[in-house]
């Protein structure tokens, strides 16, 4: 049994034969597995708030650096344990789409079905983690609400373009998942781009499915009208970033390498 982790190429065609088999799944099952990857982002965020709340402001960046080295858990839970996620899928069903395997049909219900999911478990832990228990509020009550405002109030262009530069780099890490052969090496492969994009502090949809109401939970100055205009340019973003940046970038770039005769 041949070890060695995945070439370039080789990644592609684990991902067109990965949008094959997602583009089937159950209608339950779907729903199932993004509400469990909503609430495995809440859990990314809610580690990430603890860490950065309980270190002083005079370490500077570092309690981002900090923060940022512990939310990528969620990430795990969803790619080892199982579980669905709307950004990842915005790029592995657009190598099924346009290799001409996943219908616009069956792209569309997977990427509605699991956004709905991962709202949902977004939500649930937002209100019963967040804010019920109060593990984003109390001490983390100030950060939580800086992180929501500082969201919804990025005009629609700029949080376009930051969602854009945050799926790349999710999807690279998803990317990086499917070329290693092991647990261990999976792990790490993952790890660093999602880490990047928490301490830059892009827009990631289904995070801000978390954050956003978590900070209107705690008391931020947002409304739920604010929080759902903010979706439009974030998913937007994140679906260039990922169908775009990742899905095609290497489709055109190692079609010829690939094994099955695809159109695209």
């Amino acid at each position: 049994m041949d070890t060695r982790d995945l070439y370039p190429h080789e990644i592609l065609q684990d991902a067109i034969n990965k949008s094959r088999a997602k583009s089937n799944f159950s209608v339950k099952m779907l729903l199932i597995l993004s509400f469990l990857g909503g609430g495995y982002v809440g859990f990314g965020y809610l580690a990430f708030l603890k860490v950065v709340s309980g270190i002083p402001a005079e370490w500077g960046g570092l309690a981002s650096l900090l923060g940022a080295c512990v939310f990528p858990i969620c990430l795990i839970c969803i790619l080892i344990g199982g579980g669905e996620l709307a950004t990842g899928n915005m790029m592995l069903m657009t190598v099924g789409r346009m290799t001409k395997l996943v219908s616009m049909k069956k792209l569309a219900r997977n990427w509605v079905l699991v956004s709905i999911g991962n709202l949902a478990g977004a939500l649930f832990m937002a209100y019963f983690l967040g804010h019920y228990v109060g593990l984003a509020e109390g001490a983390a009550a100030a950060k939580t609400m800086a992180i929501a405002e500082s969201k919804v109030n990025m005009d629609f262009g700029r949080a376009f373009v930051s969602a854009i530069a945050c799926n790349w780099m999710v999807c690279m890490g998803i990317w990086f998942y499917f070329g290693a052969k092991h647990t261990s090496g999976r792990i790490l492969a993952m790890w660093f781009p999602v880490m990047i994009f928490v301490l830059i502090g892009v827009q990631h949809f289904v995070a801000n499915m978390f954050i956003i109401p978590a900070g209107i939970f705690a008391g931020a100055d947002i409304t739920w009208g604010q929080f759902f205009s903010n979706m439009v340019p974030v998913f937007l973003g994140n679906v260039v970033g990922g169908s775009s940046f990742v899905a095609a970038s290497y489709l055109y770039a190692f079609k010829h390498l690939i094994k099955d005769d695809y159109m695209i």
